[in-house]
């Protein structure tokens, strides 16, 4: 069985561990050794704990042979992203002025995934500060796409990713300012998850924008991506945003049920501007969940058209504010791209930012409006094709556009609004994964990891995996 552990999910390997018929350590020890082989080549990790996890392993080893069986999480490798403080240990944000940087405590969600008893492989690659979409690190190199090593996995949780894509851990943690899980999601072929703002506590995750950060997880299937949610959702006091609401635990609620579902479509945002192969398989995908039974409702939400423009003054705004004290001292120790977008922070006024405020208030009215006549909109995750490593411009329909701003176009509206977001695999388009986002009503994560384990069903990757990491 040790041949193909890899391969299985975290719903199916921890009835294994439970039955005791696979031992945390073989697991641990397993990703382990597919990190040694692999990691070179893809640059997921920046930090392996390999003897951490193996002397966590043999503990939970331990608490399960006694009885002391904690859930579907306990004994099951994870890796995390290396903005998420993890006590003792360096986290790096994926920067060189934080590159001895030792917290003295865990991350919120790193103390919920402790609790439910997983097993840590090591801190992940990411775009420096996440402020980017390609993992193109200048200080920790540039994370790979294991569909294909000359494209990018998207980012900033580029890493988390690629390492969950590749075999090397069985779920990651990433974190998602405007759109950075689901843009890796959508490049690897995965399960990302960007919950509802407040849903998951972000104390301990260094700050891009605090009013658009999120923490979420990154998976092979939706099953797994709720077993991660409901582990690390509820309330904290130590975040001044954490939604002050019951755990709704929902990993033994997922259907694929679509009776009596509306999918509402939004064409003049979401389909301005698409690869016509991107956008012609998630058609394909909502005219497939038609004949499932679900209802497909177009739907108009006019003030769409400025949520970038809110999302980026307030991003920025925030992002810079974040970052003033150290570049007072230590500009020339950031990376070129991210030391060019916090200066842009500089460029909006307060007035910029109290407008972009205001805009994000009506297109939230103009939203709310329209979940009170559909369950969930779906998209494109990404308008373009993933996107090669080094490429800062990429070509839609014969059109140049900027990679970042193109990744950023249909995944910010999730992060300006705080709603429920998942990327889902649709289908591969020149071998590489195409997304579908599926994005819910505030609180309402129930519907979208219904939708997304619909459209699993579907089977559009048909068993595809990166070729070589079988």
């Amino acid at each position: 069985m040790t041949s193909d552990l890899h391969r299985l999910s975290i719903s199916e390997v921890s009835k294994l561990i439970k039955a005791k018929k696979v031992s945390p350590v073989e697991l641990t020890r397993n990703s382990l050794d597919r990190i040694q082989k692999f990691n070179p080549q893809l640059n997921a990790f920046i930090a392996v704990y390999e003897e951490d996890a193996l002397k966590q392993a043999r503990s939970a080893e331990r608490e399960i042979g006694r009885g002391n069986y904690r859930g579907k999480l306990h004994g099951v490798p994870i890796a995390i992203k290396d903005n998420l403080y993890f006590a003792g240990k360096v986290t790096t944000m994926g920067s060189k002025i934080h590159k001895d940087f030792v917290s003295d405590f865990d991350a919120t969600a790193v103390v919920k995934l402790r609790e439910s008893g997983a097993i840590f492989l090591g801190k992940t690659n990411m775009h420096e500060y996440a402020l980017g979409a390609t993992t193109d690190n200048p200080y920790y190199g540039t994370c790979r796409n294991p569909w294909d090593l000359s494209r990018i996995p998207g980012g900033s949780s580029g890493g988390s990713a690629a390492a969950v894509a590749a075999f090397l851990a069985y779920g990651a943690l990433g974190s998602d300012t405007s759109g950075s899980i689901r843009v890796p999601a959508a490049a690897c072929g995965l399960v990302g998850f960007k919950p509802t703002y407040g849903r998951v506590s972000k104390y301990g995750c260094f700050p891009e924008a605090w009013t658009l950060d999120h923490v979420g997880p990154l998976t092979r299937t939706v099953q797994d991506s709720a077993i991660m949610l409901d582990a690390i959702s509820g309330y904290d006091s130590s975040d001044p945003t954490s939604l002050n609401v019951a755990n709704p635990k929902l990993a033994n609620k997922v259907s694929a049920d679509l009776t009596g579902v509306v999918i509402g479509v939004e064409e003049e945002f979401f389909f301005e501007f698409v690869d016509h192969e991107v956008e012609k398989m998630v058609r394909a995908t909502i005219e497939m969940l038609r004949r499932r039974g679900a209802k497909i409702k177009k739907v108009k939400i006019p003030s769409l058209k400025d949520a970038f423009w809110a999302l980026t003054i307030i991003d920025t705004s925030e992002t810079t504010a974040v970052h003033q004290p150290t570049m007072k001292t230590r500009a020339q120790d950031y990376g070129d791209d991210v030391r060019f977008l916090i200066e842009c922070g500089y460029l909006p006024t307060a007035v910029d930012y109290l407008q972009a405020l205001q805009l994000r208030r009506l297109i939230q009215k103009e939203v709310d409006h329209v979940f009170g006549e559909i369950d969930v909109l779906l998209a494109p995750t990404l308008p373009s094709k993933t996107p090669k490593v080094g490429e800062l411009t990429s070509v839609i329909n014969g059109k140049s556009v900027d990679t970042i701003e193109t990744c950023m176009h249909n995944v910010g509206p999730g992060n300006l609004l705080g709603l429920p977001s998942i990327s889902m695999p649709c289908g591969l388009l020149e071998g590489i994964p195409v997304g579908i986002e599926i994005i819910g009503a505030a609180g309402d994560e129930h519907s979208v990891l219904n939708v997304g384990r619909a459209i699993e069903s579907l089977e559009l990757l048909q068993e595809a995996i990166p070729a070589n990491y079988s």
